[in-house]
């Protein structure tokens, strides 16, 4: 992440922690003045069980999100509304299931990532590497034996 996001490495010991964790995230990227066009997008990475989607779930929170939000393993992305003056709509996609960036293609990727009222958090983003933009911001969370959550940011 940018030197004025957040740049230290955060261990959460619970969900409790995790949601402070992801507060701390969304008010940091919500105030950060974007430098670039097009959407927000932000890459989760972690092995299966890390915490991808109940990260995703606590920042959902904090925009304000209503809907019950679930893994968009099967159905690739999910949108939801945002009422915030910078962004208008949160899109979650699960590109564990993607095979090739080309895939993108047939669900309107260009069009989400240009648009600048988009949020969009991403799980596996590593499986759509070429498909990233370069603005993309990161979340690595490792899980412990102990259930504790290591969270890095780039």
């Amino acid at each position: 992440m940018s030197a004025n996001l957040i740049r230290l490495p955060m261990l959460s010991k619970n969900i409790k922690e995790t949601e402070k964790i992801a507060k701390i995230f969304v008010d940091k990227l919500l105030k950060n003045k974007k430098t670039h066009k097009g959407a927000a997008v932000v890459g989760l990475s972690g092995h299966l069980g890390s915490g991808k989607t109940a990260f995703t779930k606590l920042v959902t929170k904090h925009l304000g999100i209503k809907d019950r939000v679930f893994s968009p393993t099967y159905v690739i992305f999910k949108k939801y509304p945002v009422k915030l003056n910078k962004y208008k709509h949160f899109f979650h996609m699960d590109a564990y299931r993607i095979e090739d960036e080309r895939e993108l293609f047939n669900l309107n990727w260009k069009e989400i990532i240009n648009n600048d009222e988009h949020l969009v958090f991403i799980e596996w983003p590593e499986n759509i590497s070429k498909a990233m933009p370069k603005h993309s911001k990161f979340v690595y969370i490792s899980s412990k034996d102990n259930g504790h959550r290591n969270f890095k940011f780039k």
